[in-house]
């Protein structure tokens, strides 16, 4: 999902493809760009990007990495919108603070909303974005409450518990 104010910060994105799709990149802004190329170097053990695109012909070359960029997450994934033939969308959804989320197996989701430096009301729209479309991707078959407690922490400070119903409510 997109936030509405994005994360404060900026992610340094590869991009596998080759012709007119790695001009497209270029153009887009993606910081490195290439096939074969950035694949040695990756094998060779670089790995200065947080996200990395790739068209899906490419794949076939970049499916050699995935021992490497697997454990990393930085694979590139159909599901996540990472393998795609329209690289500019992608990029400027990363580039506009892209979040993923994920449930963990206690049924945990843990995801950045922003950064301390943000307004309130920053903040405020993150968070509802966030619950917004933790709801919208509930399961048909979830019976109940669906989302029992929010804690809202800095990386390293302590949590808050915030009322769902409240903070829904506060905009």
């Amino acid at each position: 999902m997109v936030l509405p104010h994005g994360t404060g910060k900026s992610k340094k994105v590869l991009v596998f493809a080759e012709g007119a799709k790695a001009e497209e990149a270029k153009a887009a802004g993606a910081d490195y760009v290439g096939g074969d190329d950035l694949v040695a170097k990756i094998q060779g053990g670089w790995f200065d990007f947080e996200v990395c695109v790739a068209t899906p012909n490419m794949m076939g070359k970049v499916g050699r990495l995935g021992k490497l960029l697997g454990p990393k997450g930085l694979m590139p994934n159909p599901k996540v919108g990472t393998v795609t033939m329209d690289i500019t969308k992608a990029l400027n959804e990363i580039k506009a603070g892209k979040v993923e989320y994920r449930a963990d197996k206690a049924g945990n989701v843990q995801a950045m909303i922003g950064k301390s430096s943000f307004s309130e009301e920053a903040l405020l729209d993150n968070y509802i974005a966030l619950v917004t479309t933790l709801i919208k991707v509930k399961p048909s078959g979830a019976k109940g409450q669906y989302i029992k407690s929010v804690t809202l922490s800095t990386t390293m400070g302590p949590g808050i518990k915030i009322d769902v119903l409240k903070a829904d409510s506060a905009k």
